[in-house]
């Protein structure tokens, strides 16, 4: 069997329309040309980086899953730190998925609010990953300040401030879901403008 000819990402319940069994499978495993990355779920080797085939991962088995607070910071580039672990929400109620290679932080948002400024983050192999917008991923922030200190979210909306295009009120539009985040935010911004 040619492997080039299979997709990168594959399932159990892909095997039979691959013309694979769990014992070529298991071949591929062991020869390095796949690596399970979650239960049941199979990447091939050297396409993504330990966290990229997480977030694959996780779009694969959570569709609504999105990257959120310091995750979305730095893909926004509102933030010079680099997360140790990937923060990724989830509605609440629902239950996380158990992803291999690297670690991840879940974070359980109300579900009236869940798809406010939500978008989606490309990967390999033509799949995506929620992820939040920069306004609401400080929005969270500031809702969420007494656990992220408040020192994050300032610097992260300073930056924000600076690129060309953004809007406050747009912003604070947005922040009128989230009455805790706002009055924090109105504040800011009145100090910083």
């Amino acid at each position: 069997m040619d492997t080039r000819t299979l997709p990168d990402l594959l399932s159990y319940d892909d095997l039979a329309e691959q013309g694979l069994t769990r014992h070529g499978l298991d071949r591929l495993i062991e020869s390095g040309e796949f690596e399970r990355i979650a239960p049941g779920l199979f990447l091939r080797a050297g396409i993504a980086d330990d966290t990229t085939a997480a977030w694959i991962a996780v779009a694969a088995k959570k569709p609504d899953a999105t990257l959120c607070l310091l995750t979305a910071l730095s893909l926004h580039e509102l933030t010079d730190e680099i997360p140790a672990r990937s923060d990724i929400a989830i509605p609440r109620g629902t239950q996380p998925v158990t992803v291999h290679h690297a670690p991840i932080t879940w974070h359980r948002f109300d579900t009236d609010t869940f798809g406010i400024g939500r978008g989606e983050h490309a990967l390999p192999g033509g799949l995506s990953i929620g992820l939040y917008s920069a306004e609401r991923t400080l929005i969270d922030l500031f809702r969420l300040r007494h656990a992220w200190g408040s020192d994050l979210a300032l610097g992260a909306l300073k930056r924000w401030l600076r690129e060309r295009g953004n809007s406050p009120a747009a912003l604070l539009t947005i922040a009128e879901s989230f009455p805790k985040a706002r009055p924090a935010i109105q504040q800011a911004l009145e100090v910083l403008l």
